[in-house]
């Protein structure tokens, strides 16, 4: 939740869409133990990145701070049809591994067998 509000206000306060223009946002979760989300903007002068970390500062620590709480994060720019730039950043968690059961719920075993020569393989 906090990356969606730091992307919202840095699409409000740093491109177009905080000068009459909309921003979309889209939650995504493209797999078990990935949550993704992105917010794409109607485009603006500079690139998102993480500003210096200056303890007097008023701000600059939005992004490093999706950063320090996301497992990666990035940005694309839209196309030459559709300017703007989209940010996104994912978030990964441990998902559970499958049984070693079968599907009729029988533990999978392995065949041994006779090798050539008599020993087994």
């Amino acid at each position: 939740m906090t990356c969606v509000s730091e992307f919202c206000a840095n699409a409000i306060a740093h491109t177009a869409s905080g000068h009459g223009g909309v921003f979309t946002v889209e939650v995504d979760r493209p797999c078990d133990g990935v949550a993704r989300v992105a917010v794409t903007d109607d485009g603006g002068a500079s690139v998102p990145a993480p500003g210096a970390l200056d303890p007097m500062a008023e701000g600059g620590r939005g992004l490093a701070m999706v950063a320090a709480c996301t497992s990666r994060w990035g940005f694309t720019d839209a196309s030459p049809v559709c300017p703007g730039r989209t940010v996104w950043a994912e978030s990964c968690w441990p998902v559970g591994v499958p049984s070693p059961r079968g599907a009729a719920g029988r533990p999978n075993r392995f065949r041994r067998f006779r090798a050539p020569g008599g020993g087994v393989a």
